[in-house]
């Protein structure tokens, strides 16, 4: 299962964020999911396999990349989406020379603060 996504506040490891990055099936779902889309839909899209597809969106949400997001529907059952959950991932070196990335996440309004929250509640269920 995938982590729930970071807050703003969370920094993903350097390593993690290397990891996904430099996985080319991970770049791929990244530049798919700048809308939410189901695992089913980047299978088919991406033309990933399913038990490869769920652990590069492990991989991804390690590194605080993309976000999970459950809906629960009416009739029973709830469909998870995975969305891109980063305006920029910035690299750099400190004085030490030791390396560290910063992943920039795009505002959310309170109606998407609000679909998280009732997200992780789903969780609970």
């Amino acid at each position: 299962m995938v982590r729930e996504s970071a807050s703003s506040e969370d920094s993903p490891s350097l390593q993690a964020v290397l990891d996904a990055l430099d996985d080319a099936d991970c770049r791929a779902i990244l530049r798919e999911t700048a809308e939410p889309m189901t695992a089913t839909e980047l299978i088919d899209t991406c033309d990933i396999p399913k038990s490869t597809v769920y652990r590069k969106l492990e991989l991804l949400s390690n590194a605080s990349l993309v976000r999970e997001q459950d809906t629960i529907n009416p009739g029973g059952g709830r469909t998870t989406t995975y969305e891109r959950d980063f305006d920029d991932v910035i690299f750099s070196m400190d004085a030490d020379d030791e390396f560290s990335v910063t992943v920039e996440r795009p505002p959310r309004n309170a109606d998407e603060r609000l679909k998280d929250i009732w997200s992780k509640m789903g969780e609970e269920l």
